[in-house]
């Protein structure tokens, strides 16, 4: 894994059972994300955490400030750990991730964290569309239900329907225990 950073993506409060925007499966996601995280600072990797806050003031969640744009306590950065501030979906967007990644010489990016229809699948996008090897840890993410066209799409199948577009062009798509081992 030289030349790897882990991007920990959003893994922030009001995505919490407790918060204003709750995902299906957020604290199982972070359980795995907290296993990962782990691992990347045993090994001497770098994590970079990314935190995002919506720029207005009525936005419905991670309203800047508040407790809810916090990150969670299971996934919280440590003192040398890197925390980007984004205020778009994709993390490379209008902020210094790219800068900072080439500046260490990373080649490689695991992505974990939320939502999966949303900045995962926006960042992923941007990692390969900017040369790196991406790699997804899809039980380390989390979605919610969401309408279409009048119907209601499940969080499971829409995590699996973007985890499986992900898989086809952008990331190798793996779980938490396949990472570990």
């Amino acid at each position: 894994m030289s030349k790897t950073a882990l991007i920990v993506v959003d893994i922030q409060n009001d995505y919490f059972p407790d918060g204003k925007w709750p995902l299906v499966g957020a604290d199982a996601a972070a359980d795995n994300a907290a296993k990962i995280i782990e691992a990347f600072r045993t090994a001497g990797h770098p994590v970079v955490h990314i935190r995002h806050e919506f720029i207005s003031p009525d936005a419905p969640f991670f309203v800047a400030g508040s407790d809810g744009a916090k990150l969670h306590a299971k996934v919280i950065n440590q003192d040398q750990e890197t925390v980007v501030l984004k205020h778009f979906p994709n993390a490379f967007r209008e902020t210094g991730l790219k800068e900072l990644l080439d500046n260490q010489g990373i080649e490689n990016l695991v992505i974990i964290g939320s939502m999966s229809h949303m900045c995962i699948d926006a960042t992923t996008r941007a990692a390969k569309d900017f040369g790196y090897n991406v790699r997804v840890v899809h039980d380390a993410c989390a979605s919610r239900d969401l309408e279409f066209n009048g119907s209601m799409v499940p969080a499971a199948q829409v995590h699996a329907a973007f985890m499986s577009a992900l898989g086809f062009a952008y990331a190798e798509v793996i779980s938490t225990a396949t990472f570990l081992s």
